[in-house]
């Protein structure tokens, strides 16, 4: 019986624990970025696939990006590929960046692992959306409590038909409080619950939105950085390892019965 354990062990870590999507399996060089204008329109890692769309005329993109700059202390569009946190999830230093643009109006989407649903992802602020809301810029208003300022993300769920599962709401940066101590802006990276968004989920699709808007749409630089999605496998593949995971139990004990 003592052998058997192992065994059982195995198949349990491998039904239960899900995938993890932390773009550890990417490369870049040092203080670098991808963005897209090799016009591939996306990437993939950890088996799901994320968005992007190049401008070539604006040289702009849109959806994911991917990167490892760690400057936090620069504000401004030149510094659009770093996450306020300075460091990232995964060991190789890589995260994901998510932008809406005017100019290539493509929300970031992600679609899941095959056969798997979302049970939650890290996000935070990029270095430029937080110093636009904490200082403001040419574009952008400072938040405050008496405006009741916030920066909303969005994150709605698709099973594979493309029809919406469900929606999360989280506020990267928050100031609705009588007490200005309250007030917020998201700094670290956060776990975000998506279990709410249900089993039949098989794509994300992201948007963002702000008190802060005007003639053109939104003031606040339209970014965040997501540091690692987990997904499980659906019911029915989640069965059918289970009943995998059985039969080659059956047949070691078979196999030890007649060895004994």
């Amino acid at each position: 019986m003592r052998r058997v354990l192992p065994i059982v062990a195995a198949f349990t870590a491998l039904t239960a624990s899900g995938v993890t999507v932390n773009f550890g399996d990417l490369s870049l060089e040092e203080d670098s970025y991808w963005n897209g204008d090799d016009e591939s329109g996306g990437f993939s890692t950890g088996g799901a696939a994320f968005n992007n769309s190049y401008n070539t005329e604006w040289n702009t993109w849109s959806g994911w990006s991917y990167s490892n700059v760690i400057d936090t202390e620069t504000p401004g569009h030149l510094n659009q590929y770093a996450a306020i946190t300075g460091s990232a999830i995964a060991a190789n230093g890589i995260y994901g960046i998510a932008n809406v643009d005017h100019f290539t109006p493509v929300f970031p989407a992600i679609d899941l692992p095959e056969d798997t649903h979302p049970v939650s992802f890290t996000v935070t602020n990029t270095t430029y959306a937080y110093y636009a809301m904490r200082d403001g810029d040419d574009f952008a208003k400072a938040f405050s409590t008496e405006d009741n300022d916030w920066f909303r993300l969005d994150i709605r769920g698709l099973d594979s038909e493309g029809i919406q599962t469900g929606s999360v709401p989280f506020y990267l940066a928050d100031y609705r409080f009588d007490d200005p101590g309250d007030a917020y802006i998201i700094d670290e990276w956060t776990s975000v619950d998506l279990t709410s968004l249900g089993e039949a989920t098989r794509t994300l699709e992201f948007t963002l939105t702000s008190s802060d808007t005007g003639d053109f749409g939104m003031n606040t630089p339209a970014y965040f950085a997501m540091g690692e999605m987990t997904a499980v496998p659906e019911p029915a593949t989640a069965g059918l390892l289970a009943g995998a995971g059985i039969f080659g139990l059956a047949v070691y004990l078979r196999r030890k019965r007649r060895e004994g």
